[in-house]
């Protein structure tokens, strides 16, 4: 059997290892575990969402304390529409964020941006034009357009100097949705470089409805995106994304058309990753049965999650004046809809809780909510159960390795620390 070390993704005349890990926020692909993959060859990506409180953590800045103080006076308020993201102090922190990274940037490969249409931020165009040109200023290798259908993101950059020359990739779940995206951007005159089709296995928000998502499968909607761009004669490389777990994995991908792999949940229990120590041992602890898709995430996707994620149910005050990137164009969120009527139900309860929806911007940068791929619960078997209980952490190099060069469906255990 072939390794994927036999492929390689090609971008004009410039060729890389076809493994591109995940862009998974908030900071949990960091910058750090981006830099490995380039380093290694392949292609990382760092997340821009909540990029504010990603840049005060990283930076000592103050976007998010400042944002507060402004509109402390609104905390108790439930109209939210007045709580505005100051656009340049957005694409300061985008700038510091990605500008960091690419300075730290070693090796052959390429550091992508994972840009969501979803966070809306109260101004769903202009805070989104504000991210994707600070990216491109910052000198980022390639952004992905992800969670959206993203008609008018490529309008959006298409007067800056770069909207040529930086990679531009959009995720899709659907052929209609690219042909959509394409037929929206025809007058543009400029393709994406590349597609990423992601699966119902993958981490996170999930591009199906509620309850379809069990109908279909990644391999039949890469073949079906593989005979679309033939009868099109498209030229645009293919990324398969979604349950990828191993190697062997990859290269069945590979062999039906695959230009390359999108991989994530292996990553997520690597030193790299931005998920504190205690919440990697989740992963790697938990069950099949521990794994669900529920529709708590206010963004109207389902979501993939560890049952056990401190998300669900919680009835925390809805933190926008601090974030406030899931209101929409209205300073509307649907979890401020859901917080207030259990208020109302309860309006003598000191401990509210809200079960179908959660405060996604608070508890995903507590790193409350636990989002997983489908295959988390095989984690365990990738590294050593120690003495004391916990699991060995791996390091990004030998879990970008082992998809690189393995075969025959086997998992390459690292050196044991104990």
């Amino acid at each position: 059997m072939k390794r994927v070390d036999d492929f390689r993704l090609r971008f004009g005349n410039e060729e890389y290892v076809p493994i591109m890990i995940g862009g998974m926020g908030v900071d949990i692909s960091t910058s750090e575990l981006a830099l490995e993959a380039a380093r290694l060859g392949g292609i990382g990506h760092i997340s821009d969402a909540m990029v504010e409180d990603v840049s005060d953590r990283k930076f000592d800045t103050s976007f998010v304390k400042d944002k507060t103080k402004l509109y402390k006076h609104n905390i108790n308020n439930m109209d939210k529409s007045m709580v505005q993201f100051d656009l340049q102090r957005l694409a300061e922190a985008q700038r510091l964020h990605i500008g960091a990274t690419m300075k730290a940037k070693q090796g052959p490969g390429l550091i992508f941006v994972n840009c969501m249409e979803k966070l809306t931020m109260n101004g769903p165009r202009e805070t989104l034009r504000t991210r994707l040109n600070a990216a491109l200023d910052a000198g980022i290798d390639g952004i992905t357009l992800s969670a959206g259908l993203h008609f008018g993101s490529f309008a959006l950059m298409a007067d800056h100097p770069r909207f040529r020359e930086a990679k531009l990739g959009i995720i899709v779940s659907s052929v209609r949705a690219l042909q959509i995206f394409l037929r929206k951007n025809a007058k543009l005159n400029r393709l994406p470089d590349y597609v990423i089709v992601e699966g119902p296995l993958a981490g996170g928000h999930l591009g199906f409805g509620p309850e379809d998502w069990k109908d279909y499968d990644l391999m039949t909607i890469m073949l079906e995106l593989l005979a679309y761009f033939k009868e099109e004669k498209l030229d645009i490389p293919l990324i398969a994304a979604g349950g990828i777990f191993t190697g062997s994995d990859a290269v069945r991908f590979l062999e039906a058309g695959a230009a390359g792999v999108q991989v994530a949940t292996r990553f997520t229990v690597t030193k790299e990753c931005g998920l504190p120590d205690k919440v990697k041992q989740e992963y790697f602890k938990a069950s099949e049965e521990d794994i669900v898709v529920n529709g708590i995430s206010p963004t109207g996707y389902p979501m993939r999650m560890l049952k056990s994620t401190p998300a669900i149910g919680s009835g925390i005050r809805p933190g926008c004046e601090s974030y406030g990137y899931l209101l929409d164009a209205t300073g509307n969120c649907a979890y401020i809809n859901s917080y207030n009527r259990e208020v109302a139900a309860h309006p003598n309860d000191k401990n509210i809780v809200v079960m179908d929806k959660t405060c996604l911007c608070t508890h995903m940068r507590n790193f409350n909510c636990w989002t997983c791929g489908h295959y988390t619960y095989k984690l365990k078997d990738t590294s050593f159960k120690k003495p004391d209980g916990e699991y060995q952490m791996l390091t990004a190099e030998h879990v970008f390795k082992d998809y690189q060069f393995s075969t025959d469906d086997q998992i390459a255990l690292p050196e044991k620390e104990f």
